[in-house]
Parts: structure tokens; sequence; C-alpha cells
């Protein structure tokens, strides 16, 4: 049976991931550093900037905290090594408490070093500050970028602590501990990643993630990146001023429907192939009427006399990606997750087929 310090250990080591990197749900239960701490940060629609000096600040002081709550915890979970009492406890945990006490402690000194001046000597004032024109300072660009992040035709994505904002003058990314901010006329933007994902929580289709780098004509805003879900991609670009470059070639997916299509060919791709008569010749596919037709709708999926699928007689008349593209057509929009499993009916005879009975003609 596991001692009651490896048990708190493990709680404990759950509840600062979950604390750190919240996910949903720990969001909707309210225990994240935004929500304890709201009456002090005040509101961000009404004063974005001064919000997140004070969410960056609280955020590094509640996070230097945890370890200092994981001593005190194993004060109760584990008395036989009489961490109550400092001159009792063994030299490694005599050094892990001097840290605990010692990492809050330096950042309070920071956070109060910070908040002087009236918050002048915060990373974030300085980040604004090469912003500014000469005769004004960091408040003047606060009071532009609070002005526009009010205005309700901004582009906002992603999680509380990787938000993407995106403004008429200004490109955000806001992190966990900082803001970077640069301004729209000075940069350049480049596609340099993509990653696709199966699955996601919020959805059974795979999504495409792309990584996008934000850099500066001027030296002193230093280069970021900025990850966003492709299907906003065209959204993004609406609101941007500069192209954005597609230095790594990445085919970007930005509709539901090509993410599907894509998918609907790899399956296909594994399914069992057709090998026509010798005698056949192959016509241009009617769909598009710019590549061979290459398949055949064969009942694979179960026995002739099974199911609700058909057997098609038509001859080879669609491309793979037409009859893709009439697969995707023919599904309920609004549930993208039924769609790999449904059956739709053959464009030419209307015989029911589904995705393992679509065979690529070899």
């Amino acid at each position: 049976m596991e001692s009651p310090a490896v048990t708190f250990t493990l709680a404990y080591l759950v509840f600062a991931v979950c604390f750190v990197f919240p996910p949903d749900e720990v969001r909707s239960a309210g225990l994240t550093v935004q929500s304890l701490l709201a009456a002090w940060l005040g509101s961000e629609d009404a004063a974005f900037v001064q919000y997140h000096l004070r969410r960056s600040t609280g955020t590094l002081l509640a996070h230097s905290l945890l370890p200092l709550g994981y001593y005190l915890g194993m004060c109760f979970a584990a008395p036989e090594k009489h961490l109550c009492f400092f001159y009792l406890a063994p030299q490694g945990w005599k050094t892990f408490f001097f840290f605990a006490v010692l990492f809050p402690a330096v950042t309070s000194a920071l956070a109060y070093y910070w908040s002087r001046k009236g918050w002048n000597n915060h990373p974030l004032a300085r980040t604004l500050a090469v912003h500014a024109l000469p005769q004004s300072g960091w408040r003047a660009v606060a009071s532009s970028i609070n002005t526009e992040f009010r205005r309700i035709d901004k582009f906002a994505t992603g999680a509380p602590g990787a938000r993407v904002i995106v403004t008429d003058s200004w490109v955000i990314k806001v992190t966990t501990y900082c803001l970077h901010v640069a301004q729209q006329q000075d940069v350049h933007l480049t596609v340099t990643d993509s990653r696709q994902h199966e699955l996601t929580p919020d959805s059974n289709v795979p999504v495409q993630f792309l990584t996008i780098r934000v850099a500066s004509i001027n030296p002193y805003v230093k280069a970021f990146d900025i990850r966003l879900n492709s299907a906003e991609y065209g959204e993004l670009r609406e609101k941007l001023c500069a192209p954005i470059s597609n230095a790594a070639n990445v085919v970007i997916h930005q509709s539901l429907s090509d993410l599907f299509l894509e998918t609907f060919t790899s399956l296909v791709e594994i399914n069992q192939t057709y090998s026509i008569p010798s005698t056949q010749e192959l016509e241009p596919c009617i769909g598009c009427m710019q590549t061979i037709a290459n398949i055949k709708l064969i009942k694979n999926c179960q026995e002739p006399n099974e199911g609700e699928c058909q057997q098609c007689y038509c001859r080879p008349m669609w491309c793979l990606t037409c009859m893709g593209k009439w697969f995707a057509s023919r599904q309920d929009q609004q549930h993208p997750e039924t769609w790999l499993s449904s059956q739709v009916p053959c464009p030419t005879c209307r015989a029911k087929f589904c995705i393992l009975d679509v065979c690529i003609i070899r």
C-alpha cells in the first residue's frame, strides 16, 4: 500500500500541473490565477495592458509559492520526517525549504520593484516603450492598445495562456508570464511549420495547427511565434495589413472539407484495389474533366446482402478527389464526427456506399 507521502506527492504534482497549465475543467471551476485574483486584476476589456501588468506579476507570485505549499503539505503527510521542526528535518529537506522560501521572497521583491513608479519598471512597460514616439512614453502605446482591444472587430484566438490578438495596429501574443507586442506596419509574417492532429478535445476530425513567425523591422522588438488553427488562417489574413509568406511551402487546410478530403484519400489508399480489364479504356473524370477516372465503387464493407451499402455497377467515371468532394458534400455539416462512418449515394446510380467501398484502380 502506498504511503501517505507518496499519495500526497502525486496528488500535489497533478494539482501543480493543472494550476500552471489549467485545462478547461479547471478554468470553469475558477481555480486559476485570473479567477482567484479577479478583484485585484480588474477588467481586461476596460484596461488590457494594465490588466496584464498585474496578471503576469500575480501569476509569477502564485506559481513561486507552489514549492512552499508542497513542503507545508508534507509536514502533515509525512510526520515522521519532523518537517514542522526545521532543526530536526533531514538535510535534503532543509535545502528544499530554503529554496521554497527563497523563490517567493525573490519574486515578491521583483514584483515590488516592477510596481514602483506606476509600473514603469515592469518588462511589459519596457516592451511597449520601444514602440513609443520620441515625445511620448509607454502609456501612450498602452492607451492605443487598450482602445483597439475594446473594438469588436479584433482577431482573437487561443487558450488564455497562449492567446493571439490582432487589432488594427498591433499583433499581440499573450503568454503565462509576458506579452509579445509588434506593430502591424513593421512586421513580416512567415509560416514556418504545420502540425496535424488526428484528434482534439473539441472535435473528432483532424485539425491542422500553423506556426507563424512574427518578425519586426524594429531592431528592439524580439521576433516571436504564434500558433493557430488553420481554419482561422483566412480570418487572420483579413485582419493583417501585410501578407503572410509561406517559406516552408506548407499546404494550409483552411476548411473542414479540405481536412476531410486528405483523410478520405489516406483511408481509400489502404482499401482493396481494383484492376480493370485490359480491353477497357479509362475516360476523364466527369466531375473535373482534368484527371483520368481512377476509382471504382465495389461493396467490400460487408457481405453482398448485409448492411445499408449496395453494389454499384457503374463503370469508373470519377477521380479520387472528386469522389471525396462528393462524399463530403453529402454530409451533415453540423456533425463532422459522423462523416467517416456514414454512407452516401453514388453520384451516378444512387447506390449507397461507404469509404471502405471506394477502390483505387491499379
